[in-house]
């Protein structure tokens, strides 16, 4: 598992590789992975948008910048936790994927918080084609 705290905002990642999902002799590598975001702090807080950095074994980045997770935009309060499942394809048989969430409190201010860099790797012996 990876954790990240910031503005007493606790994110935790847990990536895991789907042999079913994946083709390695097509270069199809698939993984899911687990987020759990818990409010640590006071305030009340919404996760507005998302902004991954995802890297594939080449160094090869994709972004991707969109509104919410998983279609939602969760309200947490004091204590509160929001988990979510979501996938990722890569070329590679590995990669690492980073980013931040965009958060606003009720009394309307903004700030990221940090989503911790994790690690896709797949089965011993998976290969990319090239």
């Amino acid at each position: 598992m990876y954790r990240a705290v910031t503005r007493n905002i606790e994110v935790t990642v847990s990536p895991r590789f789907l042999p079913d999902r994946s083709a390695p002799d097509k270069g199809h590598f698939f993984w899911a992975y687990t987020v759990e975001i818990t409010n640590l702090g006071q305030k009340t807080v919404q996760l507005k948008t998302r902004h991954w950095h995802i890297t594939d074994a080449q160094g090869r980045v994709q972004e991707v910048r969109g509104a919410g997770v998983v279609g939602e935009e969760p309200v947490l309060g004091p204590g509160e936790s929001f988990e979510y499942t979501s996938g990722v394809p890569l070329p590679t048989s590995s990669g690492f994927m980073s980013g931040s969430y965009s958060m606003v409190t009720t009394d309307g201010e903004r700030f990221d918080i940090e989503v911790p860099a994790f690690s896709l790797d797949s089965a011993p012996g998976a290969r990319t084609i090239n």
